[in-house]
């Protein structure tokens, strides 16, 4: 019985593309843009769940969209002009929440694509937020430090008229860390007055301890992916304990998504990140590596693993691959290729809709990622609720809280995903936009 609600057959395919609401709004649909992707998969959702057209065409484009150019000084002493978003998608359930990535891809519609997931994501573990996302088209491997903290604090600046900690709350993303955190909040907190800024770290989440941020928040989204794994997998047969995994990636999220698995016994057989594949089929400690990545960068010359290619990557069988870089990594070429029962999605839309479809015809399950990349903005808003009190939890507090909601979305998903009849993906829209219909059926639309 436990795997049937888990392998109920997909009819979100049987659903007509969101066409209409496309047309209305003069979306002209291009199959390889990321924001249409992610809008079209929310709208198959919102027919499933009736949502009314109102309440579609809402969700369907942003709230705002903020664009900025401002210059930063270098180290050489020219000035560079950078560009840089900050996207609001929707904030019914709650304030704008979404991070700040630094990369040299930054463009609007990704940006745009993101704050939708992220709205997404909120909802489906049900903390008070709305979706938002920014960043600054750069690459931060190519700024000292003096430049990263001088473009933060201009970009900061330039939008702090848009931001406020209990309006928009940003927090790390790809390219970003601790560190970056640290720079804006106090850039923001300097351009208040003085006697405004205590409490007013809040503006960002994602912080150091030292600075207000939770114990807990660097390794949240490996843990939440985690948690949704120790639920979901038993109904799958996989024993996590006793399981092979792979990542693509292994930064933040890839780092402590395999560390927590070691750790319950699971062994991890390849990583694939920017400098190439490694494997050891006797299995590789992902302490160490994490030690060797620190060092070098990225998991290439790792000497207690053979350097492989991507194509043998994709193809290793195992239990579960964890995509847990950037979006859009697995492709319908790769797709053919995995070799896995399950792939978890650690990093935001890394499945294209085509590779998506061949995952499905070829059975293989998909966890998706507004489920398992749920637990960084969970314990943010963990992180954002100890600043307002100024309380602080123990570590063992945060991870019982954040094991709660993780689980709780799980299930959500997995009734979901009976209750329509659809896939996994689907299911998860489902739950989420249950949530925010509701709240618009009790508001209304102003005036």
């Amino acid at each position: 019985m436990a795997n049937t609600v888990l392998r109920t057959k997909s009819a979100s395919t049987s659903h007509h593309l969101p066409a209409k609401v496309f047309e209305e709004l003069e979306i002209v649909r291009d199959p390889g843009n990321l924001f249409h992707q992610t809008i079209e998969q929310v709208l198959i959702a919102a027919d499933l769940v009736k949502l009314k057209h109102h309440q579609q065409i809402i969700l369907a484009q942003p709230k705002n969209e903020i664009m900025v150019h401002f210059p930063v000084l270098m180290d050489d002493g020219h000035h560079q002009l950078f560009k840089g978003y900050r996207v609001q998608h929707n904030n019914t359930l709650g304030p704008y929440k979404g991070g700040i990535r630094y990369h040299p891809d930054v463009h609007i519609d990704d940006i745009k694509a993101l704050a939708v997931l992220m709205t997404m994501k909120c909802s489906l573990v049900r903390v008070p937020f709305g979706g938002g996302k920014g960043g600054v088209r750069c690459d931060p491997r190519k700024l000292s430090t003096d430049e990263l903290r001088r473009l933060t604090r201009r970009f900061c600046s330039a939008i702090s008229n848009q931001i406020g900690p209990d309006y928009d709350i940003p927090a790390p993303d790809v390219g970003t860390n601790a560190q970056i955190m640290a720079w804006f909040a106090d850039t923001y907190q300097q351009m208040m007055p003085e006697h405004t800024r205590q409490g007013n770290n809040r503006i960002v989440t994602g912080k150091p301890v030292e600075l207000g941020g939770s114990v807990g928040r660097e390794k949240a989204t490996g843990q939440g992916l985690v948690d949704v794994l120790v639920e979901m997998l038993p109904e799958l047969d996989i024993d996590i304990s006793d399981m092979t995994f792979s990542l693509i990636g292994f930064g933040n999220v890839g780092g402590w998504t395999g560390r927590l698995l070691e750790d319950l016994g699971a062994k991890l057989v390849a990583v694939l990140d920017h400098s190439g594949a490694i494997h050891n089929d006797k299995g590789i400690s992902c302490h160490d590596l994490t030690e060797h990545v620190a060092q070098t960068g990225a998991v290439g010359g790792f000497s207690e693993a053979a350097a492989i290619s991507q194509s043998d990557f994709y193809s290793m069988s195992v239990d579960v691959l964890v995509p847990a870089a950037m979006e859009q990594m697995i492709t319908a070429e790769n797709a053919l290729l995995i070799n896995a029962k399950v792939v978890a999605e650690g990093a935001n839309a890394p499945t294209t809709p085509e590779g998506d479809s061949v995952l499905e015809e070829r059975g293989i399950e998909v966890l998706p990622a507004i489920l398992c990349n749920a637990g960084g903005v969970t314990v943010s808003y963990f992180e954002w609720m100890q600043n307002k009190s100024s309380l602080y939890w123990t570590a063992e507090e945060v991870d019982e809280r954040l094991n709660r909601h993780m689980i709780l979305a799980a299930r959500r998903v997995k009734l979901a995903r009976v209750k329509y009849e659809c896939d996994m993906r689907t299911a998860s829209y489902c739950a989420a936009l249950e949530q925010i219909g509701r709240a618009y059926d009790l508001t209304g639309v102003f005036p």
